[in-house]
């Protein structure tokens, strides 16, 4: 596995993290992931996508935008894995912050990722090559499409992460 893969795998949707702000664009801000400084990430997190739907201009959109060089905190909300860098977008909202939902890719309905939540990050890659998808799943929704011979498997997929 290469360097950029095997750096970023312990990096998953829904995990909170620190991130220094490196510049402004139009769209959003480019940041840089506390620990992973020289994992070859590219970091960012569209202030547009997030927040342009409850602001009245463009102006108090950018007085949303963190100062360059500040460190703030953030959950991974999306993370690509198909080349080098690996691409990860952040989200700053301050519902996020406490509980990221995002759709389940099995049923389409909301699940919530990170502590207390119902959701599996499953990356799935192949052993002839690099790069990797992410899937976002309810526990339940997994364990419903695991044959049903496989009984140890669908019991697992409802427990992993939760503590006993």
């Amino acid at each position: 596995m290469e360097r950029f893969e095997t750096e970023s795998l312990a990096l998953m949707p829904g995990q909170k993290v620190r991130a220094s702000v490196l510049s402004h664009h139009s769209w959003g801000v480019l940041v840089e992931i506390v620990g992973y400084e020289n994992a070859g990430l590219s970091a960012s997190i569209d202030m547009i996508q997030q927040f342009s739907q409850t602001t009245s201009s463009y102006d108090e959109l950018r007085a949303l935008f963190p100062p360059i060089g500040s460190q703030i905190d953030a959950v991974i909300e999306q993370i690509h894995r198909w080349h080098p860098p690996v691409s990860v977008r952040l989200t700053i909202r301050p519902a996020d912050l406490e509980s990221l939902r995002w759709s389940c890719d099995f049923c389409g309905e909301p699940t919530t990722l990170g502590p207390g939540g119902d959701a599996l990050v499953l990356d799935s890659r192949s052993s002839d090559g690099p790069g990797s998808h992410t899937i976002i799943s309810h526990r339940h929704c997994l364990a419903e499409r695991i044959r049903p011979e496989n009984s140890g498997e669908r019991a697992r997929a409802l427990k992993i992460g939760k503590m006993c």
